[in-house]
């Protein structure tokens, strides 16, 4: 059912040090609400700074969607610090509005009153907002609107020196790309566990799906719910952000080169569908170009590779550069029970997760198998809570008990756990000894929990209550991480930076549109 990974653990057991200093970061999105529950329909308050060059405070698809993004750090409590300092400050310049508390979004009454994200007249700006033109043109501005949590994490070169016999980042970024490469190929065929134990969104507002066609059968309340009664994470179904190049048969993880040479080949590749939008209608911009994707970062996947780029960089241009840097894990739904969405307990579930996924063995993942494990994922999606729920282990159809699965895996994990807290401390195998009974017990699961709240007080009452409450919390917490000094220092500092960039145009739109979108 799982990888044998014993020779591995021996291994580790042997060199426990080399998991010190393990680089972690979030980013967190969430909308701005009314206190009636419907979307914000401000601009992005000005007090939180400029969003294209703010390093901490910008907005993703919408000008009313919040993102919240962390510097890395090897100290979990330190991440989990800022981030809420980040909350504390943004809750205080918000005047009467809540950050919504939930992954599908709040009563939204048309998708015109979707206000794209501006930021401002650079070339650069008005390139990420006419990004985001396009996939609402592509795919409806409302599914954009889904928020969740991201997770960047990366091992130590130390690791990989001992683990893959590197010198350094650079000469052994083939080796160290190709140990990422398999925890992505692992993260593929045992994933499903994040949303089961972790997805929050077995529900949605009543008026989400709208007249749009599936044939998921979905059950409503009079109190506004839309549900179902086993799903785990509707944010991680079809009804979510996806789009067809997800299956293209070049995109595969094997090795870095393979990788880019998809990922490229999908940028590339001329859409008979997308062609149909055009690119303009009455002198007005509908997309960056008539590609599958528009840019790579188009590509929705719930693992990504990823290097920090440099200016006018293209990710896969990065990646080919330096290898590998970290993984960014996008599987995550808010957590409605933490007030910033992720709490440590997450956290460290996922360190042990990932390390688990680059110590088992990963054999090459074939175009089919990839789609196959799909199948997994959907399976826990709408269903990961139904009673006796089996998936499929291996490629001859052969199923087994989720619970048994999912506690194998856990058997292996805790062993990571003792490893991590050879310096003194329980916390890991505390996680490890909390979650697995969540097996036996599903009812403890995050999407069963907020089901249920949602079953008595309604989707919007929950979101509203919880937000409420968050709310009261950031309004009385002082600052914790960061200080008032360094806040409005980065403030002002984001202001300057976007004058700075406005005034440093030299090229048209439309010259600056042909060099970075193929025009």
């Amino acid at each position: 059912m799982t990888p044998d990974i014993s020779q591995a653990f021996c291994w580790l057991k042997q060199h426990p040090a080399v998991l010190n200093g393990i680089q972690r970061g979030i980013e967190r999105e969430t909308l701005r609400v009314t206190t009636e529950g419907c979307l914000a329909t401000t601009d992005h308050p000005k007090s939180l700074g400029a969003a294209l060059t703010h390093r901490w405070i910008t907005t993703d698809f919408a000008e009313t969607l919040l993102e919240f993004v962390t510097p890395v750090y090897d100290d979990i409590d330190h991440l989990l610090a800022f981030m809420r300092d980040i909350h504390r400050d943004t809750s205080r310049k918000l005047g009467t509005e809540l950050m919504w508390p939930l992954s599908m979004p709040c009563f939204i009454s048309a998708q015109q009153n979707i206000q794209l994200a501006k930021y401002g007249s650079s070339n650069s700006g008005r390139f990420k907002t006419l990004y985001r033109e396009g996939l609402k043109n592509r795919y409806g501005a409302l599914m954009q609107t889904i928020a969740g949590v991201h997770y960047n994490f990366s091992l130590p070169v130390e690791f990989w020196q001992a683990w893959a016999g590197v010198t350094d980042e650079q000469s052994g970024k083939k080796e160290i790309s190709a140990g990422y490469f398999g925890l992505i190929r692992n993260y593929y065929r045992f994933g499903w566990i994040i949303p089961y134990l972790f997805g929050a969104s077995p529900a949605m507002c009543s008026s989400f799906p709208g007249g749009r066609k599936t044939t998921i059968p979905f059950e409503f309340t009079a109190n506004g719910l839309c549900y179902l009664p086993y799903a785990t994470s509707l944010r991680l179904s079809d009804l979510g952000y996806t789009n067809s190049s997800q299956c293209h048969p070049g995109i595969i993880f094997n090795d870095l080169s393979s990788y880019v040479a998809g990922l490229r080949q999908a940028v590339r590749t001329p859409s008979p569908e997308y062609a149909r939008l055009g690119l303009q209608h009455a002198g007005h911009y509908l997309q960056l170009n008539t590609n599958m994707l528009q840019i790579e970062n188009e590509l929705y996947l719930p693992i990504r590779p990823k290097r920090v780029t440099m200016a006018d960089e293209r990710p896969s241009d990065a990646l080919l550069r330096g290898g590998i840097e970290y993984v960014e894990v996008r599987s995550l739904d808010i957590n409605p029970f933490s007030p910033i969405g992720i709490d440590a307990v997450q956290v460290r579930f996922l360190d042990l997760f990932l390390i688990w996924c680059v110590l088992a063995d990963s054999p090459p993942m074939s175009h089919d198998e990839l789609l196959g494990t799909r199948q997994n994922w959907n399976r826990v999606i709408l269903e990961g809570r139904r009673p006796g729920q089996t998936l499929a282990v291996g490629c001859d159809g052969r199923r087994e008990p989720l619970i048994k699965i999912g506690k194998a895996l856990f058997e292996d994990l805790l062993q990571v756990a003792r490893v991590l807290d050879t310096a003194g401390s329980q916390q890991y195998q505390e996680v490890c000894d909390h979650l697995v009974t969540f097996f036996d017990d599903p009812t403890l699961t995050f999407s069963a929990r907020i089901l249920q709240s949602m079953k008595d007080d309604g989707f919007a009452g929950t979101g509203l209550r919880l937000a409420s409450h968050y709310r009261e919390i950031f309004q009385k917490e002082p600052l914790e991480f960061l200080t008032e000094t360094q806040l409005l220092l980065e403030q002002n500092s984001s202001w300057k930076k976007l004058h700075d960039l406005e005034c440093s145009d030299t090229l048209s739109f439309e010259q600056y549109l042909k060099i970075h979108a193929g025009q």
